[in-house]
């Protein structure tokens, strides 16, 4: 294994642009992770990885990857995009998923900046076996760090898409879905009464929730009941229980 000791080796800059630069991400087709919990998940899911960065202040274990490099702590640390953390480092190809693929059900997600929620949208619709996570608008990026983080491995396995707004209508048509905005209205019927077979439910960003304009092509204004004292949820917990209905409706 070769060990690298210059912030200029190209490895070094590469691997922090690519936890740094969205565009350049995409420009590449890869991301990044960090931690052994997470190599080992995407070891699993059989996730091409395409490099490693070994903190050489921890013991190394054998791993097939072809390219492999250890540095020093102090490199380490300068390299990675979270603080006191033992590694690896490691950059995954970004997966090609099926878009003429059917599915029965998906989770919209309308301008979530948070890539902590959005890693856990991934997370909860993966361990729900929902169709498709589904990003519109200015929402986080799923392979920002954070969001891989907290997808907890999910972002491995789960699909998702990156649809325009403009285009909503035709992915819905495309996938027999319902279009179902939740909000929080006096017409909005209660989530635990509907038909929530193939469905998509649409959540709005944390502070403004759904546009007018995602909300006047839905098909349906769904809201999750809740106590007259709370204004509303986070969207990664409100995206959750309409998932988990869906779920238990299925049962």
């Amino acid at each position: 294994m070769d060990r690298i000791t210059s912030r200029k080796n190209p490895n070094i800059v590469r691997i922090r642009r690519l936890s740094s630069d969205r565009d350049f991400r995409y420009s590449c087709g890869e991301y990044v992770c960090e931690g052994m919990t997470l190599l080992e998940e995407a070891r699993c899911a059989n996730a091409e990885i395409t490099m490693i960065i070994w903190n050489g202040d921890y013991e190394i274990p054998r791993c097939d990857v072809k390219e492999q490099y250890e540095v020093p702590p102090e490199l380490y640390d300068y390299v990675s995009p979270l603080k006191n953390s033992p590694g690896p480092l490691f950059s995954v190809k970004m997966p090609v998923h099926d878009t003429q693929e059917s599915i029965a059900s998906a989770i919209i997600l309308e301008n979530v900046q948070d890539p902590g929620n959005v890693g856990t949208v991934i997370r909860t619709a993966n361990a729900f076996d929902i169709g498709s996570v589904v990003l519109t608008g200015s929402c986080a990026d799923q392979y920002n760090i954070k969001a891989v983080r907290a997808s907890m491995g999910a972002v491995f396995r789960q699909r998702t898409d990156r649809v325009e707004l403009g285009s909503l209508r035709d992915f819905a048509g495309f996938n027999s879905l319902r279009l179902c905005a939740a909000e929080l209205s006096d017409e909005a019927e209660d989530i635990r009464v509907i038909d929530c077979s193939r469905c998509a439910f649409a959540v709005g960003n944390e502070g403004n929730g759904l546009s007018r304009e995602l909300m006047d092509i839905c098909d349906i204004k769904v809201i999750i009941p809740m106590s007259p004292h709370a204004e509303s949820l986070n969207a990664a917990i409100a995206a959750g229980i309409l998932m988990w209905e869906v779920r238990r409706q299925e049962k």
